[in-house]
């Protein structure tokens, strides 16, 4: 029984570096979204912290700041809604056929 304990623990360190390694990577992914057909890209790291956000000169318009304040929204929810995803997808498998409450 002894045996069996060290080599779940084993199996468990393992699976746990896996984890490690899949969040470092993911958080040196960055992400990019757009809105308004490319007027407004907003860029995100996989830490869903925003790195970047572009504005074409052409959707500045001083009589209209809700649209271009629309756009900025729209480009920042998609790119953090890409990164939870890419997480679901990359920290999911690990803990996939696992019922542990709190856990993702």
């Amino acid at each position: 029984m002894k045996g069996n304990m060290n080599n779940m623990m084993r199996q468990m360190q393992k699976m746990q570096k896996k984890m490690m390694k899949a969040q470092e990577e993911l958080h040196e992914m960055t992400f990019e979204a757009s809105s308004g057909g490319g007027m407004v890209t907003v860029s995100a790291n996989g830490k869903k912290e925003i790195i970047d956000v572009e504005i074409k000169e052409e959707v500045v318009d001083p009589d209209d700041i809700e649209m271009l304040q629309d756009l900025i929204l729209a480009a920042t929810n998609d790119v953090l809604n890409q990164v939870d995803e890419k997480s679901n997808e990359t920290m999911g498998q690990f803990t996939k056929g696992l019922n542990m409450p709190g856990m993702f």
